[in-house]
């Protein structure tokens, strides 16, 4: 009978946790370089992808978990944040499918990604030496 409450206990644990949204995290990516991890998303936000220019000529990206109600708008980024100085204006565009704001697979470098390739570019270099 314990066993009976304990598979319908997990069942149940496994559909709450999985209404998550998950979605790729970029605090601040310049040109196609954004660092990403996964993060799951609150009740109410969406996955988003952000664009912006500053100076005219750097594409500066984010990526993360928006509140369904700040997406598809453009804003100011002001610096300092308190100031009327706009450094440059950012587009955030959302979508809400697990893991939907990710960029076409060559834009795309995670952490872990760029880790392996040094730590492979360093045994490589020590192997030819």
């Amino acid at each position: 009978m314990n066993k009976i409450f304990l598979g319908i206990f997990a069942v149940a644990l496994y559909f709450a946790v999985g209404q998550a949204l998950r979605c790729y995290e970029c605090k601040v990516g310049l040109w196609d370089l954004c660092f990403t991890t996964k993060k799951d998303c609150n009740a109410g936000e969406h996955c988003f992808s952000g664009l912006g220019t500053a100076a005219g000529f750097m594409d500066i990206k984010k990526k993360g978990c928006l509140e369904v109600t700040e997406c598809n708008k453009t804003e100011n980024v002001n610096f300092p944040s308190s100031s009327n100085t706009t450094v440059y204006k950012m587009t955030k565009t959302c979508c809400s499918a697990d893991l939907c704001n990710s960029a076409p697979a060559h834009f795309h470098v995670s952490a872990i990604s760029m880790a392996f390739a040094a730590i492979s570019s360093v045994f490589t270099v020590k192997f030819l030496i």
